[in-house]
């Protein structure tokens, strides 16, 4: 029998992100069912956080679906998206075409704008393509996990609602760690997961349908992902699924530390910590993929330097360090690691020890690092920041 683990991975991919003891520890509490009253409670409390890390508007739904970021996806599409619906998809990215996909498998008549990979949308491509073709949805990703790249969502809601169009945003890898505003930015629907910026465990979805959104809602095919029977069950407490109390518990009790945090804090952290690695990344001779202005804080692309095992770094960050780091999707396969600093995971402490640690495996093989100028350049970028380097996620 395969035993469970004794140490604790420093997760640094793309996902999931560390998650704190304080979280782990809510799930040790007993177990609720589903219907009970102190659970629905929770469920009620759980529902106005999300709308607030959601920026939601008045009237809007917030709440968690059962599953990962992936069922949050689907419920969305799901519910916005039927037969014959015109879909604009904006696809650079592994996961943009996932959500191209899976608009066409339930009935729309899907568009692309299709960019490069590494680099954000041009929103004017987006406006060559509504004037030609119109839409009535428009599915876009904000933060791209698979690139590293970082969208102009806003720009890219305010001239979908020029054509009248609702806005699908895939927010997986930016709620809570970038500014995000449904209500600002007139965005009709979006979703996350937990396990990233937010810190809970994977397994329960955050999503939110603004008022525009719900009053534009199509047949659902999918009855898992109904939502006027999901509306059923969190609003009107009538049984839908047997939900699982102890991932409402970590998600609460991570939104409740989003919340003493502070939103604006958690943004600031996470470019904080973004500008640090990447002072580091470049003292040490390397250099992320995309553009500056294009960048995600949250999941950091770094290029694989000619001559280096790309896969080889990853096994040996793991097995000597016990440090994830993900690789290339598609044709950023072998190209990139993707190193995520996402909630829990974003501290002074863990990207000082992955530049040293990144630093002795590329050494080993056999690149020309100086030695301790990503952590020495790190540290500058830390104190010039926050003038300390001891805060806690």
């Amino acid at each position: 029998m395969i035993p469970l683990p004794e140490r604790e991975r420093v997760l640094l991919g793309p996902g999931p992100s560390m998650v704190s003891p304080r979280v782990m520890r809510t799930m040790a509490a007993p177990v609720l069912s589903h219907l009970d009253p102190d659970l629905l409670a929770m469920m009620d409390e759980l529902r106005g956080r999300l709308a607030a890390t959601f920026r939601a508007p008045e009237g809007s739904f917030a709440f968690a679906v059962s599953g990962t970021g992936t069922s949050a996806m689907e419920t969305a599409v799901a519910n916005l998206v039927g037969d014959g619906t015109r879909v604009l998809s904006i696809v650079g990215g592994y996961f943009a075409d996932r959500l191209a996909g899976m608009s066409q498998r339930y009935g729309g008549q899907v568009a692309r704008v299709d960019y490069e990979w590494g680099r954000a949308v041009d929103p004017d491509a987006v406006r060559r393509a509504l004037k030609t073709n119109g839409a009535d949805v428009i599915t876009i990703v904000h933060a791209e996990t698979s690139t590293g790249v970082l969208n102009p969502v806003q720009e890219i809601a305010a001239i979908a609602r020029e054509h009248g169009a609702l806005t699908i945003v895939d927010a997986v890898t930016s709620l809570g760690g970038h500014p995000l505003d449904l209500a600002a930015w007139g965005i009709g629907a979006a979703y996350s997961c937990a396990q990233k910026c937010i810190g809970a465990p994977s397994g329960i979805a955050p999503i939110a349908f603004a008022p525009e959104a719900l009053a534009r809602r199509v047949k659902a095919r999918s009855f898992y992902f109904d939502l006027t029977l999901l509306e059923d069950y969190w609003l009107r407490r009538k049984y839908h699924h047997t939900i699982c109390a102890s991932l409402i518990y970590a998600l609460r009790e991570a939104l409740l530390m989003v919340e003493e945090e502070g939103l604006e804090a958690r943004w600031a952290r996470h470019r904080r910590h973004h500008l640090a690695l990447r002072a580091g990344i470049e003292a040490m001779g390397l250099a992320l993929l995309p553009p500056e202005a294009e960048r995600l804080w949250t999941l950091n692309a770094v290029r694989v330097p000619d001559g280096i095992d790309e896969a080889a770094v990853r096994t040996q960050m793991l097995q000597r360090f016990d440090i994830e780091v993900g690789a290339g999707l598609g044709p950023l396969a072998g190209r990139i690691w993707r190193v995520g600093l996402m909630g829990a995971s974003s501290t002074p402490a863990i990207i000082l020890l992955f530049l040293g640690a990144f630093e002795s495996v590329l050494r080993a093989q056999g690149a020309k690092v100086p030695p301790g100028a990503g952590t020495a350049a790190a540290l500058d970028a830390l104190a010039a920041g926050s003038g300390a380097v001891h805060e806690q996620a």
